[in-house]
């Protein structure tokens, strides 16, 4: 029984390792994320340790069985080994995740889950980048090689003496309790406790604000949490279905005296051109001329927000018109195949030739795929792009955006019109790659995007420049907007609503009463809409976006880990599905630091009931597939 004992003394001191190491690395995690959060606590650490203990209990469960299990052959030098390398390999793969977040948060501000490492059409990209990733952040690399050292060194050890002595009857039934007490108390911690619901990544409120959330939570948990789950939307019974009606509906209907108007439409979706690089708005770091002098020219809206922190979010937020309020993206839910209006759709119908162009290969996240689903006529991607040289091509991800925004121009010259074209760059993406012949020619900057943004920037100015020349330019309006946000140079905390501004503007080259600074709230949704709205369009249609000529009270919303984060006029709410848990007034508080909360009632019941009309109308009509009308 002495052996025992000490068995289950090393297991409890192995188990305190992992809680002191998950510890550190939160606290590493936090280092490297400095500036994305404010306004921390010990509560937020004190917190974490509840969701580090869910991960670890899940995760050793067969750890703790093969300690725990009566029988003298535990104590053997071999099987110790055994124990000691499947503790090791189990939880460096575990813990490893949070390695990734290190640097990947940046990208889309939210713990990495099962859908994020394995989001279909990410494959290649993932084989084709991640030496790139290695070779950029070396320093993560060589920290987790040096942690993956410590860590075997110092995890608790003992010999065992193996004494021939028979086990009793008592200290058997000793050894059974305890083996089955210790099992069991690994499925309880590893649920969280006694409550309800198992703990689930929304309950990381509980510890932290929502912009904190990510500090109390783990990647582990939140990939094992997400493991196999298609995300099913709930539906919401906030009100009755006449009370729903009055308080929102998303039928749209311009009423107009003009006919519609059969102009061409090209939308521009530029890859991490957040308003962090875009000189108009951020003259010390952004490097745009070029479009900078577009703006000038057309509707800008400054305060332009994505609806989601990916390019798979994006394209179907912009051409599609569906918010990203999923937990995951859209064209990878169990409702990417529903009927929704899009414009290629919608204009097709209108007797439009309709085409999506990406730069990358083929299949790369499954936009080949979704432009099938979304009703373009035609898909060109690189392998539609007729290729002469190597230059032509950056060698991991796909063709420049000068030759293959020079490919569009002369696409559109052929087509015949009205037609409605949208292309997505890709030369401002990580490994942000620019061709030989300008290496050395474009400023570097302060960022290490600076430079490829630079370059995109200069594309557009020449593909502009061969579509001034062309016939059909007069006849079109160009919508340009990011897909999101980029991993910008942090030199200050930046708040969730500054993590989702990007720059979106509509510009006729015909129409100078268009030029004009917007204040108002507009999102990726709100491009279908306007679009609509522009063209005279007057056939009633379903849209969750808000046309532009809409002056207050548009939700602007986004879903970030686990809760609704929505921008009505001057205010920024956070709704958890069942209460409103921060509200800020962010033109006036941007870093969001003033939580307003249960200060002002009535203003807040307004918005909140708001919030909560939008999000019950959008869940009944996807889970319904009635997202237009018949």
């Amino acid at each position: 029984m002495n052996n025992y004992l000490q068995s289950f003394t090393l297991l409890l001191k192995r188990l305190l390792y992992l809680v002191v190491t998950y510890s550190l690395v939160r606290i590493l995690f936090v280092l490297f994320q400095w500036n994305s959060f404010n306004n921390l606590d010990f509560t937020t650490f004190l917190g974490g340790i509840r969701f580090d203990l869910s991960v670890i209990f899940y995760t050793n469960i067969l750890f703790v069985i093969l300690h725990t299990i009566p029988g003298n052959f535990k104590y053997t030098a071999g099987y110790q080994k055994g124990l000691k390398w499947l503790f090791y390999i189990v939880n460096l793969l575990f813990i490893s995740t949070n390695f990734i977040d290190f640097i990947y948060y940046n990208f889309t501000g939210k713990r990495s889950t099962f859908g994020l490492i394995t989001a279909q059409g990410m494959h290649q990209e993932i084989t084709g980048l991640l030496p790139d990733f290695a070779k950029r952040y070396w320093y993560v690399v060589v920290l987790f090689v040096v942690f993956a050292y410590l860590f075997y060194k110092l995890i608790p050890t003992k010999k065992f003496v193996i004494q021939n002595i028979k086990t009793t009857l008592p200290n058997t039934i000793k050894q059974v309790f305890v083996f089955l007490i210790s099992t069991a108390s690994c499925i309880l911690i590893g649920r969280g406790g006694l409550q309800r619901k198992p703990l689930s990544r929304v309950d990381a409120v509980k510890y932290a604000s929502a912009n904190n959330t990510p500090i109390v939570l783990n990647t582990p948990f939140c990939i094992l949490k997400t493991i196999g789950k298609k995300k099913e939307l709930q539906p919401f019974h906030f009100y009755t279905d006449e009370e729903l009606n009055k308080h929102f509906t998303p039928i749209k209907h311009f009423k107009d005296t003009i006919p519609f108007t059969k102009k061409n439409v090209v939308i521009i979706i530029l890859e991490s051109f957040g308003d962090e690089n875009v000189s108009f708005s951020n003259p010390q770091e952004g490097n745009t001329p070029f479009l900078d002098s577009i703006i000038q020219k057309s509707m800008y809206f400054k305060n332009g927000f994505a609806n989601g922190r990916t390019s798979v979010d994006a394209v179907p937020s912009t051409i599609s018109g569906v918010p990203s309020i999923f937990g995951q993206p859209y064209v990878n839910s169990t409702y990417a195949f529903n009927e929704v209006n899009t414009l290629p759709k919608i204009l097709k119908a209108e007797e439009y030739y309709t085409a999506f162009f990406h730069g990358a290969f083929n299949g790369s996240q499954n936009f080949d795929q979704y432009a099938k689903v979304a009703g373009f006529d035609d898909y060109f991607g690189k392998d539609e792009y007729p290729q002469t040289s190597p230059d032509e091509e950056d060698g991991k991800w796909g063709i420049f955006d000068e030759e293959f925004l020079g490919f569009f121009g002369e696409k559109l010259t052929s087509f015949k019109e009205p037609f409605f074209a949208s292309i997505f760059t890709i030369s401002s993406h990580i490994p942000f790659t620019i061709p030989k012949k300008y290496r050395g020619k474009l400023k570097k900057g302060n960022t290490i995007f600076y430079e490829s943004i630079g370059y995109t920037d200069m594309a557009l100015r020449k593909f502009f420049d061969y579509a001034k020349k062309q016939s059909w330019y007069n006849n079109t309006l160009f919508v340009f907007t990011a897909d999101h946000c980029s991993m910008g140079r942090k030199v200050g905390f930046k708040s969730i609503v500054q993590e989702y501004s990007i720059p979106i503007l509509f510009f006729d080259p015909t129409n100078e009463n268009l030029a004009s600074i917007s204040d108002r709230n507009f999102q990726q949704i709100d491009i279908l809409p306007s679009i609509l709205k522009y063209l005279h369009y007057q056939k009633p249609f379903i849209s969750y976006g808000y046309e532009h000529t809409i002056k207050k009270d548009n939700i602007v919303i986004n879903y970030i880990n686990g809760m609704y984060h929505a921008k009505i006029n001057d205010y920024y709410l956070i709704f958890d599905g069942q209460k409103t848990i921060e509200l800020y007034n962010f033109k006036t508080d941007n870093k969001l630091q003033n939580n307003i909360v249960n200060t002002d009632i009535v203003l807040q019941n307004k918005l909140e009931n708001q919030v909560k009309a939008y999000i019950q109308s959008f869940n009944k009509n996807i889970i319904n597939n009635t997202l237009t009308l018949k």
